[in-house]
Formats: C-alpha cells, sequence, structure tokens
C-alpha cells in the first residue's frame, strides 16, 4: 500500500474527522490510501475476522481440498458457539455452500465453526490456516485464535492488515465476492437481513463484513464501485450501528468526490523495446508485470507524468521478468512511484560469431 498523496498537489480539501479508533480508505486498484487513522494499530476486529476465515474456506475450494456440495455433520462445539447464528442443528448434515452463505450473510458463527471443523478438524488448527494466509499476505500486526471474532486476547488486526485480505478475496475470488451483497439470507425456516446497512442506502456499495462486540465496538468493511473506480473502507470502533454506516459512507464520498483512479498500462504491454547483445535475438520488449494504476486528484490528468530509466548495455541470458529498469511517476512535479521495468521475455545468449559480431559493435556504441 502506498502513503496517502500530498494534499498540496491540488485543491483536496483534507480527509474527513471520522468518528472510529481506527479507519482507512484505499483505492483497490492502485492501493492508495486516501484516508486513515491509527491505520496500524492493533484492535479487536470482531466479527470481520470472518473476511479471513472466508479466505481460508475459498482457498480450500480452490485447491480442491472441499466442495460446495460437502455435507457437514454439525457438531455439538458449533451448535452452541456463541452470538451470532445461521441456526444450524446439532448432528444434522449442511452443505458448506449453505454454510457460506450463512457466515457471510447472517455472519453465523456456528456456520464459521462448523466450516473450520470440516476443513480443518478443529477450530484451532483452522486458526492455524487463518494465520498462515495472514502471513502470505503480508498482515504483520494481525493474530487469529478462532474462525468467529469472538473476544480473546490474542485475537488482533488493523485497519491496513484487515484491508489486505479484503483485498485478496475481492481480486482472487470474484466468483465468491458477489456473496458479500446479498441482502438476506433463509435456512431452516429463519430469515435474517444483512447487518450491512449501506447494501440499501448506496447502489454503488457491494460488500463487506460488519462486526461488534461490546470491547471491538461497531466495525464494518465497505467496498463500493463507481465507474471504474472502487474503493474499500474499515471503520473500527465506532459507537453504534448507525455510526459505523454513517462513517463508511463519509470516507467513500470523500473518495468518490476527489479522487480518480486511472489504469495507465496492462501487465505484459510493451513500454520500451532496447537492445540486447550477445542474445538469440537483438531487440527484447519492457513492460510492468501487473496492471498498473494510479489514483490522482480529480481533473488533474495533465499534471502526470512519466519517466522511463533503462539500464546501460544490457547483456543476454536475460530471464523474463527480470528488472532492467524502472518508471518513475510524477504528479505536479512531485514523485508518487516508482515501478520496475522488466523483461517480457526470456532472452538465451546468441552463438560464438554472433557474439564476436557484438563485440565488435559495443566498441563503437
Amino acid at each position: 500500500m502506498l502513503s496517502a498523496l500530498g494534499q498540496a498537489q491540488a485543491a483536496v480539501p483534507a480527509p474527513p474527522q471520522i468518528a472510529a479508533t481506527g479507519h482507512l480508505l484505499m483505492d483497490f486498484h492502485s492501493g492508495e490510501v486516501l484516508a486513515e487513522n491509527n491505520a496500524d494499530k492493533r484492535l479487536e476486529p470482531a466479527s470481520l475476522t470472518k473476511i479471513m476465515t472466508a479466505y481460508t474456506v475459498f482457498k480450500e475450494l480452490e485447491a480442491g481440498n472441499i466442495s460446495l456440495q460437502d455435507q457437514v455433520l454439525v457438531s455439538k462445539k458449533a451448535w452452541k458457539t456463541p452470538g451470532s447464528r445461521m441456526f444450524i442443528e446439532v448432528g444434522k448434515q449442511v452443505s458448506v455452500d449453505d454454510l457460506i452463505h450463512g457466515m457471510i450473510i447472517a455472519s453465523g458463527n456456528d456456520a464459521c465453526v462448523a466450516l473450520a471443523e470440516h476443513i480443518a478438524g478443529s477450530e484451532d488448527a483452522f486458526a492455524i490456516l487463518m494465520n498462515k494466509h495472514a502471513v502470505e499476505l503480508g498482515m504483520e500486526n494481525t493474530h487469529f485464535v478462532n474462525s468467529t471474532g469472538l473476544p480473546d486476547a490474542d485475537h488482533y488486526t488493523t485497519p491496513e492488515d484487515i484491508l489486505k485480505v479484503t483485498r485478496a478475496v475481492i481480486a482472487e475470488f470474484p466468483q465468491f465476492y458477489p456473496l458479500y451483497s446479498i441482502r438476506e439470507f433463509t435456512y431452516n425456516g429463519i430469515t435474517q437481513k444483512n447487518r450491512n446497512r449501506l447494501l440499501w442506502r448506496d447502489p454503488s456499495v457491494d460488500g463487506v463484513k460488519t462486526g461488534h462486540t461490546e470491547a471491538a465496538g461497531y466495525c464494518l468493511v465497505t467496498s463500493a464501485k463507481r465507474e471504474n473506480m472502487r474503493l474499500m473502507s474499515v471503520v473500527m470502533g465506532t459507537r453504534s450501528d448507525e455510526a459505523r454506516a454513517r462513517e463508511s459512507q463519509t470516507l467513500l464520498n470523500y473518495g468518490f468526490r476527489f479522487y480518480q483512479t486511472h489504469r495507465l498500462y496492462n501487465a505484459g504491454q510493451t513500454l520500451k523495446t532496447i537492445r540486447v547483445w550477445k542474445g538469440e535475438v537483438e531487440h527484447l520488449g519492457l513492460g510492468v508485470e501487473e496492471d498498473l494504476y494510479v489514483t490522482i486528484p480529480r481533473g488533474s490528468y495533465d499534471k502526470l507524468k512519466a519517466r522511463v530509466q533503462i539500464r546501460d548495455s544490457i547483456m543476454a541470458p536475460v530471464r523474463q521478468g527480470q528488472q532492467l529498469g524502472s518508471i518513475t511517476l510524477e504528479h505536479d512535479g512531485e514523485i508518487i512511484r516508482e515501478i520496475p521495468l522488466v523483461a517480457l521475455r526470456n532472452v538465451r545468449e546468441g552463438g560464438f560469431f554472433h557474439n564476436i559480431v557484438d563485440s565488435m559493435l559495443m566498441i563503437f556504441e
């Protein structure tokens, strides 16, 4: 993630004051942070935990270790888990698909424990998987001890970290992300509404998760898309259900009103062609490994400039993905990004006589 753009770059007002213990507003594509307070402060996540629980379940589905059709036998522990629930019954079988719906839409603690036990044998073992994924996602100030978010002194995350796993869910599992926009779910004859008030208030909002315990306060992770720009926000430790919705809406409106995200380059697109010495081919295309987005103040695209720097005398062999230069992005004269420029293909060494010729040509370069 990147630091917030300097306010001097354009006539952008300071971010709004948010009544929460910690908050963060970030552009999904560019990773640009637009507003934050206590973003790296360890806080109790409550049911925001279930974003990682879901991510872990999706990973198991992706690996083929479980399927949506699997029937899960509900244990006494799952049935008795306190807090919000989808009302599964001990000794009954429930599909993984239904449990996922119950976990995401109804925020069912019972569904989380049933899924955890099905995947890992116990909730403790499942928490190990959660922490493994947290490390892989760079969630450096996070530790999970359960799948539900029920209070525990050793169960914590930060606004910054919880948006890392949220971003991963949206990016890696587009087939499952639409579940977060479903407004209600019926199971066992009981219909429960999604607790995310913004799903009813703002048509651009399509997720993500609420959370609440007495210690954690009221929390909400939100994602919204307007035109081609997606923003993610998190507020943690607000005073009420209404407050978490109101403060989240304030953040989203600020970001969409004053900023705009542009896709500058596509992954694999040739941005620069260079000469390669002593290689099987003479010319090599350079580009970026991932689509490159930048978030800047609205109406200031003409102040954006890109400067390319290439290493001198590129010699074969060259491996695909090897950094051979960089792109420096400047906005209104200030450097905002530096991105590696990499080889788009492998280049092996050329033949003996070709190398002799290149050696001679290099003398006159």
